[in-house]
């Protein structure tokens, strides 16, 4: 179905197969942004039951209780360094995502039309 990605990628740790909650246009943005990024990408975090994501709260993540990705609109991408960081910001920005938070090791975008678009945050 898709070029770069399984939805198993996009399963939340405490239940298999859900990456399949995944939005379809999520997961067909992050492709393009592949094509256009060059390298691999490797997905953190991508759907999450709210056990999951509530246990990540508790842990003291920067998750929120609205998160995008109890909806299977947000996805978190492994950043390996500074340049790379750049190349995807850009690839994801062509790729048409245009709410993305930067972590120290990764990216966060979503497609949450209830959420500010064009906004760019740091954890």
């Amino acid at each position: 179905m898709y070029k770069w990605f399984k939805l198993s990628e996009f399963d939340s740790p405490d239940r298999p197969g859900s990456g399949e909650l995944m939005e379809h246009e999520v997961v067909q943005r992050l492709d393009i942004a592949r094509d256009i990024y060059g390298f691999p990408m490797v997905i953190t975090s991508g759907f999450r039951t709210v056990e999951y994501n509530r246990s990540l709260i508790e842990q003291g993540v920067p998750a929120s209780p609205k998160s995008s990705h109890l909806l299977g609109l947000a996805a978190d991408i492994a950043v390996p360094n500074a340049s790379r960081r750049f190349l995807m910001v850009e690839a994801l920005l062509d790729a048409g995502f245009h709410r993305i938070g930067l972590g120290e090791d990764f990216i966060h975008v979503d497609l949450d039309p209830n959420k500010p678009a064009n906004s760019l945050w740091v954890y």
